[in-house]
């Protein structure tokens, strides 16, 4: 298995969290299955299992968060001739009209402004080497999130020093990340929980029936979205976790200084 670590800025950014309703938060950072998408449009394999197989750990933040506040249109949209024109049709009525028009959901979005991160990606050397050209050598936009939250590259690190090591009492952490709560049947020994808890997806499939689909021409109206979802502590920065017990951790140093510290069992997602 190869390692490569993807250096982002990213000016804008709204991760949503599913489970909030009168408004729509944002995860901290980008969830897996975000980063999974970005990676699956950059390469142009959408909806591809190989892609959805690279394990990874998430480091960063973004300098402030802000209020936007947005009308959604809600339902399916449809083209439909009204008074001999085309025209885009929802809930019963023109999406766009003079007069009367289909009605839009308001909310409040809370989104991310200046995001500065690491993405760690673990996986088999060859989908990695196609994973690094195309975020070196981009043939469309990229984006992570929602199709206006372009992202920048601004470097590829693959040859980094790395040490495990066997942390006893404390691990203080630089960056914030995800750490997942489990692994397997083993729960993180953290003895502060002090840390916010967040449930964030990390695979999505899109099935027709028993079929898991691999192409956008498979997608249609009967097409059922499954997502899968992974509990996480987000750990802020500059954060001093202490354990309970012994945990195996991954050291990074990258080029130009930063270290990286990857709980072995727990910082992959």
């Amino acid at each position: 298995m190869d390692t490569l670590a993807v250096e982002i800025f990213q000016p804008f950014a709204q991760f949503r969290n599913p489970f909030t309703f009168d408004y729509a938060q944002t995860y901290p950072l980008s969830p897996k299955s975000t980063v999974i998408g970005m990676l699956q449009n950059a390469t142009g394999r959408y909806y591809d299992q190989e892609i959805s197989r690279i394990s990874m750990s998430i480091h960063g933040l973004f300098e402030s968060t802000f209020w936007n506040y947005q009308s959604f249109i809600m339902g399916d949209i449809s083209l439909k001739s009204h008074r001999s024109k085309l025209k885009l049709w929802n809930k019963g009525y023109p999406l766009y009209n003079e007069n009367k028009k289909s009605q839009r959901s308001p909310s409040y979005q809370q989104e991310l402004f200046n995001g500065h991160y690491y993405i760690f990606l673990r996986g088999d050397g060859d989908i990695l080497e196609e994973v690094e050209e195309a975020l070196l050598k981009p043939s469309r936009t990229l984006y992570l999130g929602r199709s206006e939250d372009i992202i920048f590259i601004k470097g590829i690190h693959r040859d980094f020093e790395a040490e495990d090591k066997k942390v006893k009492k404390s691990l203080w952490l630089t960056y914030p990340t995800y750490i997942k709560l489990r692994s397997g049947d083993e729960h993180f020994p953290l003895r502060n929980e002090k840390f916010p808890v967040y449930s964030i997806p990390e695979r999505v499939l899109f099935r027709n029936g028993d079929n898991i689909i691999s192409n956008k021409a498979e997608l249609g109206p009967e097409t059922e979205r499954i997502p899968s979802f992974q509990t996480v502590i987000y750990t802020g920065m500059n954060q001093v976790l202490f354990l309970r017990d012994t945990i195996r951790t991954e050291v990074y140093r990258l080029d130009d200084g930063p270290i990286f510290k990857i709980p072995a069992d727990f910082g992959w997602l």
